[in-house]
This record gives structure tokens, C-alpha cells and sequence, in this order.
């Protein structure tokens, strides 16, 4: 709601231009933010914070996974097994007493159902696809490096303190390690994820900054020709001569006029970026459909 009423308060004359190229900088930055999370979702393995998360989410069966049948459940609670493991460099004992997996088939997809490990639906229920058993996961409950609410709360902070220097920065940052405290003691992140979230949002809010003017570029080549010609504009205004000022300042504006497009083609670049994003849009959710 924030960054919203930021973007758009140029239109109001509350921030200068470019207000709407903040915006872009500030949606700019958040796609590389959400990249960057995914690499690390992919490179870390970290438990979640909630150690009650599997247990409430999903229904697991009380019997242990195959594979800890095999490698875990005989050597668990057996010195001299484990000993023997480690010599023999392989699982020997026999395998307990356990309920049958249930294994449903998935063709080229077959792989998840050891790391899913679907429940046997109800006898008048239709079987569950691969896709809609991995939605139901939602996720699983692993921790999700580095946090995305505190890098949002801090691109936030960082594009208000462009816009706004001053002591509402700092309240805005007091509102940013509120979020942070919240995502610990709530155990949605650990300490680590909320840091790393600061510290990515802060960099690349700083490692953009060259793709957008932060302030308007005409206004300050408009200001740099008067500084050119300054020592003639004072000359002119003791001599009295108001003809001369104004043919002087008539042409710093001409010489730095923005260049605005047409209104036709404003109209067809806005149709066609919208048209194209809904049709993404569309397109993903038709054909991932089934998975």
C-alpha cells in the first residue's frame, strides 16, 4: 500500500519526476530479488522453524519411509548392528515388520512418489494426479532463504528514503525491523533469512540506481544552461533590459525542450504491454493446468 501510494504521488506533485520511473525501478528490483530467492531456495536446506509444520500440514503415515526402514530403524537402537554396519560398509539386517507403501502410477513422474509419499485415497475417490498432490504440498515445510516480506518491507524503506529523506525514513525503518522481529518470533524465518533479506534489499535498491534518473533530467540540464548563462542574464537585468532576459530565458527552454511522444503512440505501447502481460498471464495458468 506504501510503495503504491509512493509510485503514483507524482501525480499529485508530491514527489518529483520521475515518480512512476521509481516505481519501475522499485518493481525492477523486487523481480531480481524474487530470482536471486530462488537460487537460494535451491542451494540451501534448511529445516523449518516450526518444528510442528509436517505434522499439522500434511497427513504422514505412522509407519516410517521405506528408505528409513531399510538404512535407520534396524541400527537405530543397536550399538553392535551399527558397528557392524560400519565394517561391512552395507545394510544387512533384515527389514521390520511395516504396512505396504501405497504407490500409485505416474508415468514419467514416478520419482515424487518417494519424495511425496501420496496417501491412498477413498475407495469411491478418484486417485490424485502427481500435480495435485505436489499443490496440496503448498510448499512443504522447509525454510525459504532469504525472507521476502523483509525484502519487500526493506525496497519499501529504501525507495521512501529517495523520495522522502528525512525523519519519516527513520520510522519507516522502525516499521521495517518490526516486520523483521515478527517473522522470528513468529517462526516464519530464522534470523538469518530476515538479515539476509535487509542486507539484499538495501544492495540491490543501491545497484539499480543507475537504470533510473532519481531526480528529472530535463530539469537539470535546464538549470545547468542557466548557470551558462548567468553572468549574461545579470548583465541584461542591471541594464535593465527585460527583452534581452526574456529572449535569454525563452532560449534555455527551447534548447531543452522535452521530447514528448505522441499521444497515438503512447496509446499503442500501453495496449500492447497490457495485452502481452494478460496473455502471459493466461497462457501460464491454461497450459500448467494439469502440470
Amino acid at each position: 500500500m506504501l510503495f503504491l501510494m509512493l509510485a503514483f504521488s507524482v501525480l499529485f506533485d508530491f514527489v518529483q519526476a520521475p515518480g512512476l520511473g521509481l516505481g519501475a525501478r522499485y518493481m525492477f528490483t523486487m523481480g531480481i530479488g524474487r530470482v536471486l530467492r530462488v537460487m537460494t531456495f535451491v542451494a540451501t536446506i534448511l529445516p523449518s522453524a516450526r518444528p510442528w509444520c509436517a505434522e499439522e500440514r500434511f497427513n504422514i503415515p505412522v509407519h516410517p519411509h521405506p528408505w528409513v526402514q531399510r538404512l535407520y530403524m534396524p541400527y537405530a537402537n543397536s550399538i553392535e548392528r551399527l558397528r557392524d554396519l560400519l565394517d561391512q560398509d552395507m545394510a544387512y539386517a533384515p527389514i521390520g515388520q511395516f504396512p505396504p507403501e501405497y504407490t500409485p502410477k505416474w508415468g514419467r513422474m514416478q520419482f515424487l512418489v518417494n519424495i511425496l509419499r501420496p496417501q491412498e485415497p477413498d475407495p469411491s475417490a478418484r486417485q490424485d494426479s502427481w500435480f495435485s498432490t505436489l499443490k496440496r504440498a503448498g510448499g512443504g515445510c522447509n525454510d525459504l532463504m532469504y525472507s521476502g516480506h523483509v525484502l519487500v518491507a526493506s525496497l519499501t524503506a529504501m525507495a521512501w528514503m529517495e523520495a522522502y529523506p528525512g525523519w519519516t525514513t527513520g520510522l519507516l525503518w522502525f516499521f521495517v525491523l518490526h516486520t523483521a522481529q515478527r517473522e522470528i518470533r513468529e517462526r516464519h524465518h530464522y534470523s538469518a533469512d530476515v538479515i539476509g533479506g535487509i542486507y539484499m534489499g538495501i544492495l540491490l535498491w543501491r545497484s539499480t540506481g543507475f537504470l533510473w534518473a532519481s531526480k528529472d533530467r530535463f530539469q537539470e540540464a535546464r538549470l545547468h544552461a542557466l548557470a551558462k548563462i548567468e553572468g549574461k542574464i545579470m548583465q541584461a537585468a542591471k541594464d535593465g533590459d527585460v527583452n534581452n532576459v526574456r529572449q535569454l530565458l525563452k532560449q534555455v527552454q527551447d534548447d531543452n525542450k522535452e521530447k514528448k511522444p505522441s499521444h497515438v503512440v503512447v496509446v499503442i505501447a500501453a495496449s500492447m504491454v497490457t495485452i502481452f502481460s494478460l496473455a502471459i498471464a493466461l497462457l501460464a495458468f491454461i497450459w500448467t493446468a494439469d502440470g
